[in-house]
């Protein structure tokens, strides 16, 4: 342990020595290993912060939730449009008949999401996100607010003109979320005033845009906007512990009995898993994980070849120290295991310089673009693997070179 020690010790000072030597040559070789590492790490680094991204906005779709639509989110050339379209729209009326039937079922929603202009004196906000929703919506997909409550079971009962408003349609039109509450705006024409302000979410790109929306009770939405035509969708979620494929068992058979399906008829309706989707998002950012490792891979390789010259030179110009090394008494496996551990700590050195890049780019993407971009452990770990793997390929052919050097031949090359 103590000799490995001082071989490692040994290794860092001729390193450094180098360094200060041939600091064009080291530095133009660690620039190869950077470069290398910023791409690969930066790569996995994107894409494990867009899939982070993305599985937290389904997670806010609702945990062991289904979505019942006429619709099927899978998608797919077996699933064609017209087949979908010509199916009947899920109705306000079903979620009651479901909610009666179902054992395994903890609550389930109705919403209606649709599209309009809001505005508020002589500002307008066009195409914003529009929610017709009922008292149920809160425990399948709670919401924080920022400023104000929810609706009151009075105020859905009634279908009273009051309205919820999302972060960035908030101050849009009043300039600050404390001065939007008890405003009143304006949707198609009807007159409804704020009582709550949902809190910010930031940048989307799965679930409910509730930053640039407006939410509405159903028996006032389905007053302004044609329910037909509002994408109306029921959500159910299963009590704790029920298993998503029960649920989804049990939700076919209830649906088929409210839709009156004979059994040889085809499903009507699509019910389509959270937990499905997440899934299938795993499964698509695996396969572009190793996409973008091979790509960032192939700019390592310039990187490894630079380390491989460095130490064929490193080698050569140390000829005649190794001689002298052999001649005292020194193993072939001490010679080897020098030159691995000198190359290792370049490589070392190299990617620590690619990962500190790929930190200031995070930072900075992080800031400018309202999307967090993380350097996770595993990550670090997969840097030192990388580091430590390209080290040991790039220096095992000097090493064993050097290792191999006749100590005679050696000392005589001096």
């Amino acid at each position: 342990m103590r000799k490995s020690l001082n071989i490692i010790r040994n290794s860092l000072r001729l390193t450094f020595q180098e360094l200060r030597v041939n600091k064009l040559r080291t530095a133009l070789s660690l620039t190869g290993i950077a470069f290398g590492i910023f791409c690969i790490i930066g790569v996995l680094a994107a894409v494990n912060s867009l899939e982070r991204n993305i599985q937290n906005e389904v997670k806010s779709l609702g945990s062991n939730t289904i979505y019942i639509d006429k619709w099927d989110y899978s998608g797919g050339p077996d699933q064609p449009i017209w087949k979908f379209r010509a199916r009947p729209t899920p109705k306000y009326e079903e979620a009651d008949m479901v909610r009666q039937r179902s054992e395994l079922l903890n609550d389930i929603s109705f919403l209606m999401q649709t599209g309009g202009s809001i505005s508020y004196k002589d500002d307008m906000i066009q195409n914003s996100s529009v929610y017709g929703i009922i008292e149920s919506q809160m425990t399948i997909q709670p919401l924080g607010f920022d400023q104000g409550r929810f609706f009151s079971s009075s105020e859905f009962e009634a279908g009273t003109n009051v309205c919820l408003i999302g972060f960035i349609n908030a101050e849009t039109l009043f300039g600050s979320t404390e001065r939007a509450l008890g405003k009143q705006i304006e949707v198609k024409g009807k007159k409804v005033t704020i009582v709550g302000v949902i809190k910010r979410e930031g940048t989307n790109f799965i679930g409910w845009n509730y930053d640039n929306c407006i939410m509405l009770p159903y028996k006032f939405c389905k007053q302004v906007f044609t329910e037909e035509w509002s994408n109306p969708i029921l959500i159910a979620k299963g009590k704790e512990g029920v298993t998503t494929d029960a649920l989804m068992d049990e939700l076919k058979g209830i649906m088929r009995q409210i839709r009156r399906l004979s059994p040889t008829q085809e499903d009507n309706f699509s019910l389509n898993s959270v937990e499905a989707f997440s899934k299938a998002i795993t499964g698509f950012f695996s396969v572009l994980n190793i996409v973008g490792a091979i790509v960032g891979g192939i700019s390592l390789i310039v990187g490894l070849f630079g380390i491989a010259n460095i130490m064929f030179v490193t080698v050569k110009e140390r000829t005649g120290v190794i001689g002298l090394k052999k001649a005292v008494g020194a193993k072939k496996s001490s010679i080897l295991f020098e030159f691995l551990i000198e190359a290792v700590i370049l490589c070392m050195m190299g990617g620590a310089i690619g990962l500190l890049f790929v930190y200031i780019g995070t930072v900075i993407i992080s800031k400018a673009a309202d999307f967090p971009v993380y350097i996770s452990f595993p990550m670090l770990m997969v840097t030192i693997t990388i580091c430590v793997a390209v080290g040991i390929i790039a220096g095992i052919f000097p090493a064993s070179r050097a290792a191999k050097m006749d100590p005679v031949v050696a000392i005589r090359s001096k």
